[in-house]
């Protein structure tokens, strides 16, 4: 698959922070004492019925599962393709031409420790008739401790408003009103930082894509060294593994990102690698 300058910019860049990242999370669990490492699994794309091509791409899937991260993946992938049938629609810019490109990094983190804040973390580029830039990153932490959620977007404010001070105010409003689960009538987490449709000045919005990355890159390992290491009591695994059941509800019934996966032949694993390591229900 032949990317133009800017698609190849843009995966290089997402390629570059998955690499930075992973090496930063690896580097906590040995602080941990522990020696555990990503494994890396190579992708090819299939289409939406699992019958490959359709233009091609593919990905690779990171997961580690460590003393520190319970189970944590980053994922990278680069697809091109045509959207299916009336899916098409609902795409920015591919209801009367359905052909797509799409790069993009994805990480969420399931910690052991249920003292560290889950995150969730993605940015991508994607091209249609129109092309821009979406993404962004939320803390989910199954028992809340206010220092964290200030520094979190505290962070991701500083980034912000190094580009347009509009962008954070408007930018955090979308991540409450999008990660918010109605059947149950609570956020998914506290929040961060959802953007979409970010188009027209390609320099400029993909400078804004690349500090949000470095942004989380910043903040999220800070605030694991923080509290990885504080006790923990039965009564807090199970908040834990309650708030768990909730995540995994929003992600398989309301997330976009997961639907976008699933249509248009994305690696199942990496698409359902969000999901918690172990969760339960009343």
């Amino acid at each position: 698959m032949e990317l133009d300058n800017q698609q190849a910019r843009a995966r290089a860049w997402f390629e570059e922070l998955r690499d930075r990242i992973c090496a930063e999370f690896e580097a906590i669990e040995r602080e941990a004492g522990s020696d555990a490492a990503f494994a890396y699994i190579p992708w090819d794309r299939t289409d939406a019925s699992g019958e490959g091509g359709g233009g091609g791409g593919g990905g690779v899937r990171g997961v580690m599962k460590g003393r520190v991260f319970e189970k944590v993946g980053v994922n990278v992938s680069t697809v091109g393709g045509a959207f299916e049938g009336d899916f098409a629609k609902t795409i920015h810019g591919a209801g009367d031409d359905p052909r797509f490109f799409a790069t993009g990094i994805s990480l969420v983190a399931h910690m052991a420790n249920p003292h560290v804040p889950a995150v969730h973390m993605n940015t991508r580029f994607l091209v249609t008739t129109r092309r821009w830039f979406g993404g962004g990153a939320d803390l989910n932490p199954p028992l809340p401790v206010a220092e964290d959620t200030e520094e979190f977007h505290a962070v991701l404010k500083t980034a912000c408003d190094a580009h347009d001070p509009a962008h954070y105010p408007r930018f955090k409003e979308w991540a409450d009103d999008y990660f918010y689960i109605p059947h149950r009538h609570v956020h998914r987490g506290v929040g961060g930082i959802f953007y979409d449709h970010l188009e027209g000045d390609f320099d400029a919005n993909f400078a804004f894509t690349q500090d949000v990355g470095r942004a989380f890159l910043d903040v999220y390992p800070r605030i694991v060294r923080r509290r990885m290491d504080q006790p923990f009591t039965a009564d807090d695994v199970g908040q834990q593994r309650a708030w768990r059941g909730r995540y995994a509800e929003f992600n398989l019934v309301y997330d976009r990102g997961t639907l976008f996966g699933l249509k248009t032949g994305g690696n199942i694993d990496a698409i359902l690698m969000s999901l918690p390591p172990v969760a339960h229900w009343d």
